[in-house]
């Protein structure tokens, strides 16, 4: 997304022939050389490990650092924009009496923003991708304690290993990789964030109505095995009963149709 925000802000076609030597380091930015000039891009981390000097600079924005030769030669601010439906779906998961944690590569500037704007009950910010997996892990060894699930929603190529790690991982399948689309449990067709929560709601109303199933049809063979075992009932009726339920368990089923949004 940021490289994609940085091209369109440029709007003037761009020869990638000239690219050589194309590194990514993951979490933190790429080197490449372009007509011999070393060029960087990235975040403070980069810079630092290269050795590039520049000063602090803090916004509510994600900085892109550039260097040429060594040399820093500027920045680009880039402002996140939440999806329209974001507020509402955080609101939608506490309705649901789920707790939120942001686990994000930003800046703690910019991730005490968001989070406050949303509602998120908890974050951790600048994290590389191996650090989400860590404190992943460390929030399924908390929840797990309490005898809970961790559902993980991403949609980044950074956010794969996370997603297969979760109990359950949910993959933003409009706009997401490949690889976290392919790691994940459930995938959502849109970019929608209030999707996640509706999911949860059609899956807790689901679980609920095949626990009321299994009741109903063990119930009432158990009934009929005792009646039988006392004469009371007869085989054809047992027969007639079996299938009834059989069809009151259809029609229970069907309730799961009737979810509508909210």
């Amino acid at each position: 997304p940021v490289a994609q925000s940085i091209r369109q802000a440029h709007g003037k076609p761009i020869d990638s022939s000239k690219v050589e030597n194309y590194q990514e380091i993951a979490g933190q930015g790429i080197l490449a050389q372009i007509d011999g000039r070393v060029i960087i891009a990235g975040n403070d981390r980069l810079l630092h490990r290269e050795g590039i000097y520049h000063d602090v600079c803090v916004a509510d924005s994600t900085v892109a650092h550039l260097a040429v030769d060594g040399e820093y030669s500027g920045r680009i601010l880039i402002a996140d924009e939440l999806k329209e439906d974001a507020i509402n779906a955080i609101q939608a998961l506490h309705q649901q009496q789920i707790k939120t944690v942001m686990l994000t590569g930003d800046s703690q500037t910019i991730a005490n923003t968001i989070a406050r704007r949303l509602g998120i009950d908890d974050f951790q910010a600048e994290l590389l991708p191996e650090d989400k997996v860590n404190a992943l892990e460390n929030i399924l060894t908390a929840v797990n304690q309490s005898n809970h699930k961790t559902a993980f929603v991403g949609d980044g190529i950074n956010d794969a290993p996370v997603i297969a790690r979760a109990d359950v991982g949910i993959a933003m399948g409009g706009l997401g990789s490949d690889a976290a689309i392919e790691t994940a449990d459930v995938v959502i067709m849109t970019d929608a964030p209030s999707k996640v929560a509706e999911a949860i709601a059609i899956a807790r109303r689901t679980l609920g109505i095949v626990w009321q199933n299994i009741i109903i049809a063990l119930g009432v063979k158990v009934v009929f095995i005792a009646l039988g075992a006392m004469g009371v009932a007869t085989l054809w009726e047992a027969v007639f009963a079996d299938m009834g339920v059989a069809l009151l368990a259809i029609l229970n089923a069907s309730r799961v149709l009737q979810i509508r949004d909210n």
